[in-house]
C-alpha cells in the first residue's frame, strides 16, 4: 500500500500560514506539480522532503502521514541522554517505507523463528529465556558472549544487518530497528562508530526484538530487550561468582576492582556487571554490594574499549569496498548483495542508497559506485 499524506491537515496548516501550494512546493525545493501530487496521493516525498515538509508546517509525523495498515514499525537503540523526536521518527518510517522495494531481491524468508513467548521482566523467567538462547547458540552459561556468536541469528530471523558508520556523537542513535510487518523483514542498522562493550550490548538488544517481534516499537519491548541484553552479556552463572568474589573483598575500592575484572573479562559495560550482580543480589535476598551506581560512570570512562570501526578497519574511514565485504563476510549480512541486483536491475541512483542509509551525499554515490563496478 502507497503511503499517504494528510492533505486535509497540510491544507488547514497552509490556511494558517497564508502560503500556496505553489509557495510550499518554493520552500520545499520542489515543483508545484510534485505537491499536488503529494496531496492527491500519487506520489510520496523522499525523506528530506518529508522532513522539510513537517518543520516547515510544524506538524508532527502523525499529523503528516495518514495512518497505513503494515506501516514500518521503528525502535532505537538510543545514546544516553537522547530523546527521540517526531524528526527521528519521521526519517526512520521513510527509510522503512524506501527499503520495500528491496525486500524481493533478499533471501527467501525462513519457514521457522526463534521466538520468546511470553516474554517477562521477572528475574527467573528472563533467566531462562536466557539460559535457552545461550543453549541453542553452543555457549556455556559462564562464557563471556562475543558479537560474532549471535550474528547468525539474525539472519535465521530474517533479520537484516546493516553495518554504517555513523560517527560517534553526530547521530541520536546507535541502532536503529525497522520491522516491515507486511514483508515481515526487519532491517537493523549498526553503528560500528560504537565502543566494543556498547556494540556487544546493543546487538544482543536488537536480537531481543527480533524475538519478540509483537513487542516492536513499544515501551515494554524495549524494557525486556535492555533487561534480556543485560542477562545474556552476564547471566545468573556468572553473577553469582562475581558477587561472591567482590562481597568477600574488605573496601569498597578492591569491590570495584573485581567488577572492573569482570567487566574487562566479558567485554561488557561495568554498568552491566553491577546491575546483574544487583539484581542477583535482590533475587537471592542477600547484602548488597558497597559500590553505588554514582561511582561506575567515573571508572567507566577510562576503561573503555575500542570501537569497532577500529577493530575491522585500518586506516579509516574504509573504502566502500571494504565496508561491502565486512558486511557479507563479518556480519553475514544479504544486504549489499541485494541492493547491488536491485541497482542494476532498476538502474536506481545514487540518492536511493544516501536516502536509504542516511549517509551524505558523497558516501551514497561511493557505494553506488562500488556496488555497479
Amino acid at each position: 500500500m502507497q503511503k499517504t499524506l494528510h492533505s486535509s491537515t497540510i491544507k488547514t496548516a497552509l490556511a494558517e500560514l497564508g502560503w500556496s501550494q505553489k509557495e510550499l512546493a518554493e520552500q520545499v525545493g520542489v515543483t508545484a506539480q510534485a505537491v499536488t501530487n503529494w496531496l492527491k496521493g500519487s506520489d510520496f516525498p523522499r525523506p528530506d522532503k518529508l522532513l522539510k515538509l513537517a518543520m516547515l508546517l510544524k506538524l508532527s509525523f502523525a499529523e503528516l502521514v495518514a495512518p497505513e495498515a503494515n506501516a514500518p514499525v521503528v525502535a532505537f537503540r538510543k545514546k544516553a541522554g537522547a530523546k527521540t523526536t517526531d524528526a527521528h521518527r519521521l526519517k526512520a518510517m521513510a527509510m522503512g517505507t524506501m527499503l520495500k522495494p528491496l525486500v524481493e531481491y533478499l533471501p527467501k524468508l525462513r519457514a521457522l523463528r526463534t521466538k520468546i513467548n511470553n516474554p517477562s521482566l521477572e528475574y527467573r523467567s528472563l533467566q531462562n529465556a536466557v539460559k535457552a538462547v545461550r543453549e541453542k547458540l553452543g555457549i556455556g552459561m559462564q562464557a563471556p558472549l562475543r558479537y560474532q556468536h549471535i550474528i547468525g541469528e539474525f539472519a535465521a530471523n530474517d533479520a537484516i544487518l546493516v553495518p554504517v558508520l555513523w560517527g560517534q556523537k553526530l547521530r541520536h542513535e546507535n541502532a536503529l530497528h525497522i520491522l516491515l510487518p507486511e514483508e515481515q523483514v526487519t532491517f537493523i542498522f549498526l553503528n560500528l562508530d560504537t565502543h566494543i562493550e556498547d556494540f556487544k550490548f546493543w546487538m544482543s538488544h536488537e536480537l531481543a526484538h527480533v524475538y519478540t517481534p509483537e513487542l516492536a516499537g513499544t515501551d515494554a519491548g524495549e524494557d525486556f530487550a535492555d533487561a534480556f541484553s543485560a542477562a545474556f552479556l552476564f547471566p545468573e552463572d556468572v553473577a553469582s561468582i562475581a558477587y561472591s568474589d567482590a562481597i568477600k573483598k574488605q573496601t569498597q575500592h578492591s569491590e570495584l576492582g573485581v567488577l572492573q575484572r569482570y567487566a574487562a573479562e566479558h567485554s561488557i559495560s561495568i554498568f552491566t556487571v553491577y546491575c546483574e550482580i544487583e539484581k542477583y543480589a535482590v533475587a537471592k535476598g542477600l547484602p548488597k554490594l558497597r559500590t553505588q551506581e554514582q561511582q561506575l560512570h567515573a571508572v567507566r570512562t577510562v576503561t573503555r574499549g575500542e570501537l569497532v570501526s577500529e577493530i575491522l578497519f585500518k586506516p579509516l574511514p574504509p573504502e566502500p569496498s571494504a565496508l561491502i565485504a565486512s558486511a557479507h563476510s563479518v556480519f553475514q549480512s544479504q544486504f549489499f548483495d541485494a541492493m547491488r541486483r536491485m541497482l542494476r536491475e532498476k538502474g536506481t541512483g545514487p540518492g536511493y542508497l544516501q536516502q536509504v542509509l542516511d549517509v551524505s551525499i558523497h558516501d551514497g554515490a561511493a557505494l553506488h559506485s562500488e556496488l555497479l563496478h
